[in-house]
């Protein structure tokens, strides 16, 4: 089969995310037929680097043969049973595991299907915690400024990217925002830390005024992914927690994107020293293979909900998948290769790659911001660097960068004007050089007038 040939089929029956469908009779659709590590192979033979893991999903790369081996073990066993009344060995031991490598107090796990799942769960679970303990008037959630959490209704409107919210504004409910601690935003001079800690002043005050009325903050620590990865200080959450717990208010840390080792720990909570009320997983969760996902919350939450049938206290939440125990074996065979394969430790090395690698570029004068968490790092592409002025979004310089991108091997799919490598951890330092050197050639094409 031919690249052209997949592509005119898809176009008739394919609708893509997060896309204007449009855009395709210029942009080209790339059709994959196989991967391998950290490469996607088309139908004619053309490779790709997956720079951006497959939507920040894929951490051991593509057709990894031990996670490959879980999954072909598991289907000879069960392939899915019911979670409620029911169970089976593989979600009993990874829900051991997650409680072990997880903050400490986060002893029980609720599964969903996906990430924005995840989330709806988390909020139904604070607002009812403190329905059953006679606080019905707390119902409604803080979100950060420039946040995202998914695209479900609930998930959307803890949302904060114009982009993704305005158009359904009238179908969301109604949250509180505070100033996000994001270091883009801090002045000439002013470390990361002092700026967080000066923009933590507004979430103290809400909350103070507010608590009342409050069930959770909703926060993505140290990344805004799709809010083109601007990036802050873990102090910014080390008061959050402190403040949660002072005015009696639930913490939901979001680390869909940015747990499983992508700020360079683990979890990103651990930068902080926190353990939140809840923790939402997925994306790396399955290393890419399958949807999974899964609320992490505390013996004092779930006690909340533990009662005699007949006082209608329980969690009555469900999906049709909760708990695959196909999913549940990739995400331990994912577990595994954490523990015994040293990962952190070697991203340490790779990380220092890529800030090596783009290094170059700081003093270019259309680079507004170059900044990393771990083995995540984002180029932000400016009109004017000492203003930071942006580029108009009209204009669309970063796709300028991924077309360029695909005819050098690679794959840098941009949000706006932000370019970020997100890779799978088994690529190598050559292949991370190699990305530097494509996305400095496509910055020079895309902000040529």
């Amino acid at each position: 089969m031919r690249n052209a040939d997949l592509v005119a089929r898809d176009l008739k029956s394919v609708w893509h995310p997060c896309t204007q469908m449009k855009d395709h009779e210029s942009l080209p659709l790339i059709p994959i037929k196989r991967g391998e590590g950290v490469w996607l192979e088309d139908f004619e033979g053309n490779r790709y680097i997956d720079a951006v893991s497959s939507w920040w999903v894929n951490l051991f790369g593509h057709a990894n043969p031990r996670i490959n081996s879980a999954i072909q073990e598991q289907i000879g066993q069960l392939e899915h049973v019911i979670l409620a009344g029911f169970s089976h060995e593989p979600v009993v031991n990874l829900s051991e595991r997650l409680i072990e490598v997880t903050p400490k107090g986060l002893n029980k796990c609720f599964y969903a299907d996906n990430g924005s799942s995840a989330i709806e769960a988390a909020l139904k679970m604070s607002y009812h915690y403190w329905k059953n303990h006679d606080k019905p008037g707390k119902k409604n959630f803080v979100n950060l400024s420039n946040s995202y959490h998914g695209e479900t209704l609930g998930a959307l409107a803890l949302g904060d990217v114009a982009l993704y919210k305005d158009t359904y504004q009238p179908l969301l409910m109604e949250v509180l925002t505070a100033p996000s601690p994001d270091a883009f935003n801090k002045e000439a001079g002013e470390t990361d830390e002092a700026y967080a800690l000066r923009q933590f002043e507004a979430m103290d005050k809400l909350l103070a005024e507010k608590h009342d009325e409050i069930c959770a903050v909703v926060v993505e620590p140290l990344i805004q992914c799709a809010g083109g990865m601007r990036m802050h200080h873990p102090i910014y959450h080390t008061k959050l927690r402190e403040a949660c717990d002072r005015y009696g208010v639930h913490l939901i840390a979001d680390e869909i994107a940015v747990g499983f080792g992508r700020t360079g720990t683990l979890f990103a909570c651990e930068q902080s020293g926190i353990t939140p009320d809840f923790m939402c997983l997925s994306k790396g969760l399955t290393a890419g293979y399958l949807p999974l996902s899964v609320v992490l919350t505390t013996d004092n939450v779930y006690n909340a909900f533990y009662d005699d049938y007949e006082t209608l206290r329980a969690f009555l939440h469900s999906h049709s998948y909760t708990g695959n125990p196909i999913g549940c074996a990739v995400a331990l065979a994912t577990l595994d290769i954490f523990r015994d394969e040293n990962v952190i430790a070697n991203n340490r090395q790779l990380s220092r790659c890529m800030a090596e690698s783009v290094a170059h570029l700081a003093d270019h004068p259309n680079v507004g911001d170059i900044r990393q968490h771990g083995m995540t790092l984002a180029i932000e592409m400016v009109k004017d660097k000492a203003s930071k002025t942006p580029f108009p979004w009209q204009e669309r310089r970063g796709i300028k960068v991924y077309k360029h991108s695909l005819t050098r091997q690679a794959l840098l799919r941009p949000l706006g004007n932000v370019l970020y490598f997100m890779p799978p951890y088994v690529i190598t330092e050559e292949q991370i050089r190699h990305l530097a050197q494509v996305a400095t050639e496509g910055i020079e094409i895309a902000v040529k007038d």
